[in-house]
């Protein structure tokens, strides 16, 4: 029986947002198969294993045939953590450091995809004057779970939502306001890179933002989108691109949006750690797919030894 490893918290402003994602593999990992225990990483960066604080935590992650970490946003998901069981050669669900950075990194991964000539909303990096024209929609490089994205309809409001992204992130990104349907695609790696159909997000707000995604209980996810095939090819052929662009590695979920006036379809993002809660798209679309929760964790789990 493999001992795995779960963590989860963490220090980012989607700390409560991985407590949930944990409870969701706590609740449906297969127990005949793996042997689960699990550490907190409080919001002060305290390593917690059943109520006391670890001292030797590379020792204790060697204990593990896999580490499995849930935890979103900055310093969990961003190639920190991810770097740091790579040094010590110690096997762990999720893509690499690298991957990790680059696609916690919004610019980063933009100026990438932009070499590849993949099509994304008209952007700029923020640096005092913007030249895309009002409105626009103002986010940090490095946040989660739309953590500090606003919008702007002029000067005096840019200058504020700049200041909340700053919040977030040093690296503030402007993109045009467009309202298109918010699209995600998940993906794993089951001996075979799946991909799931693409799932669309129905929403009553200029943007998809914190309180839209999970408070709102008025937002729909609909599994298939509402879009045509063609553009279904579109996206799909899209996501096997960035799956080698940015070596991706275990699972991840990739989003895009649909102009529907313009018939144009713009990468997003890549999480590479996607949320597990009760909303989150990833194991909506897997589901659809034909996986039941437990075949998501013992694929993801099993995952590693594909790297």
């Amino acid at each position: 029986m493999k001992k795995v490893l779960l963590i989860y918290g963490g220090t980012s402003c989607e700390h409560d947002v991985s407590c949930v994602s944990a409870k969701y593999i706590i609740d449906n990992i297969d127990r005949k198969k793996y042997k689960l225990d699990c550490v907190y990483i409080t919001k002060s960066n305290d390593w917690i294993y059943e109520n006391r604080t670890i001292d030797n935590i590379i020792g204790f992650l060697k204990n593990y045939d896999v580490v499995f970490p849930i935890t979103h946003g900055k310093d969990g998901e961003d190639g920190k953590l991810q770097g740091m069981l790579d040094y010590f050669k110690i096997k762990y669900v999720g893509c690499n450091w690298g991957s990790s950075y680059i696609c916690m990194d919004k610019k980063r991964t933009k100026e990438i995809i932009s070499s590849y000539k993949i099509p994304q909303v008209p952007y700029e990096i923020y640096s005092k004057k913007i030249t895309i024209p009002f409105p626009v929609i103002v986010k940090p490089a490095n946040s989660g779970s739309s953590y500090g994205i606003t919008t702007a309809k002029n000067k005096n409001e840019l200058k504020k939502a700049v200041k909340v992204a700053k919040e977030y992130d040093k690296n503030i990104i402007i993109e045009k306001l467009i309202k298109p349907k918010e699209l995600e695609c998940a993906v794993i790696y089951d001996k075979k890179w799946i991909i799931s159909e693409i799932g669309e997000i129905k929403y009553n707000n200029s943007f998809y933002d914190y309180k839209t995604k999970y408070k709102n209980k008025e937002t729909k996810y609909i599994i298939p989108a509402e879009i045509d095939n063609n553009t279904k090819k579109i996206i799909t052929d899209y996501v096997k691109q960035i799956i080698k662009i940015l070596d991706i590695k275990s699972f991840a979920r990739i989003d895009f949006f649909y102009d529907t006036e313009y018939k144009k379809i713009y990468f997003n993002e890549v999480n590479t750690l996607p949320g597990f809660t009760e909303i989150s798209m990833f194991p909506k679309l897997l589901l659809q797919k034909g996986y039941t929760h437990k075949n998501i964790i013992t694929s993801l789990i099993e995952s590693v030894y594909n790297k």
